[in-house]
């Protein structure tokens, strides 16, 4: 049974009636906290977080990955279409339709830096111009991964020379399609896309296309 409501409590689900819909840093007191495994790329932590209870404060496990954060890089040429690539992705068993992107694992590498190298090398062009696109947490109810996706444009296809990356493991096989943005959005809409990255840039993108994409902002290292 729940307690009764005390009074001047604020309700579970108090409105906000104004101001402006925007996502805010805010950080609980952590009373201590432990890694319970650490990977090449990521770690598994557990936090003990003081969290408002029915009797006040108390102390609750949670558990989450740890992850440095990725980028995605959507790919626009003068015809509006995405440069799309199609790669086996083994937790998911499923083979997907993505955008060139990658974990930032560089020390000190700049968001756009690893986007400009990640489409570089996936995919093997360079862009002219980028733009912020999108920025999300695809999961945060367990992981501290953030996704940077940045637009480029005016595209220029490099040679193997400037691309100076051997493709392995997951990427050796890895499809490239140029999609109409339309069409990719309509894919997006219908449920034939699933990897977050790419739904997200997609849609946004199309989005901005509706001004010839004059509401985006010139994306800075």
């Amino acid at each position: 049974m729940s307690r009764a409501q005390r009074p001047g409590e604020p309700t579970p689900f108090e409105t906000d009636p104004a101001g402006e819909v925007a996502d805010r840093p805010e950080t609980w007191k952590v009373e201590h906290s432990a890694e319970a495994y650490r990977g090449a790329k990521t770690a598994t932590r557990v936090d003990h977080v003081h969290m408002p209870g029915p009797d006040g404060d108390e102390v609750v496990a949670r558990e989450f990955l740890d992850h440095p954060g990725a980028v995605a890089a959507l790919a626009l040429d003068e015809r509006d279409r995405v440069l799309m690539v199609s790669q086996y992705r083994h937790p998911v068993g499923h083979r997907l339709w993505e955008l060139p992107a990658g974990v930032r694992d560089e020390e000190g590498e700049p968001p756009l830096a690893t986007a400009q190298r990640e489409l570089r090398e996936e995919a093997g062009f360079r862009a002219e111009r980028w733009y912020e696109l999108a920025d999300f947490f695809p999961s945060p109810g367990f992981s501290s991964e953030r996704i940077h996706i940045f637009l480029g444009r005016g595209l220029t296809r490099l040679d193997e020379a400037e691309v100076g990356f051997d493709r392995v493991h997951e990427e050796t096989d890895m499809v490239l399609r140029w999609v109409p943005l339309e069409e990719a959005a309509e894919a997006a809409l219908a449920g034939r896309l699933h990897n977050g990255a790419a739904v997200v840039g997609v849609l946004a993108a199309a989005k901005a296309a509706a001004d010839s994409f004059a509401s985006l902002r010139p994306a800075v290292a």
